[in-house]
């Protein structure tokens, strides 16, 4: 079974926000909600996370950059925004999706996610990573 299904099946049946498996085996799983449980796959993983294959709930732009900064091969996304879409197709990593929407929005669904606009000024996925690790530390104090 290729890494990819085997990250699609155990997000699914153990109700994960993310899982990410290389090699066949599970290196990170989380229940954390939006990018919280990426950047902390990104600090704790570091370069095992180079051509590992990530599920993931939901992937809108800010959750792209930050898996194109990871070097991830390939991707999958119950919701996946058009963005997020543009910029792993754009960094070459191979995507999968069941829902492909325009923009991913806040909880309250009035407006853009807030790490959704905050990624709209970063120039690279590098300087993504920074601000979006800024962001999500002042989002939990």
């Amino acid at each position: 079974m290729r890494d990819l299904d085997v990250a699609k099946d155990l997000l699914k049946n153990r109700n994960l926000s993310l899982i990410i498996v290389r090699d066949g085996k599970v290196i990170f799983e989380s229940r954390l909600p939006g990018i919280a449980g990426l950047i902390q796959a990104i600090e704790s993983m570091n370069m095992l996370l180079h051509s590992s294959s990530v599920a993931d709930r939901i992937v809108g732009r800010a959750a792209a950059l930050l898996l194109v900064y990871s070097h991830v091969s390939e991707v999958y996304a119950l919701t996946m925004s058009s963005w997020g879409l543009a910029v792993l197709e754009e960094a070459g990593i191979r995507v999968e999706y069941d829902v492909l929407v325009p923009r991913i929005l806040n909880r309250r669904g009035d407006d853009i996610c807030p790490f959704e606009k905050i990624s709209l000024t970063a120039s690279s996925p590098d300087e993504a990573y920074k601000i979006l690790k800024a962001a999500s530390a002042s989002f939990r104090t």
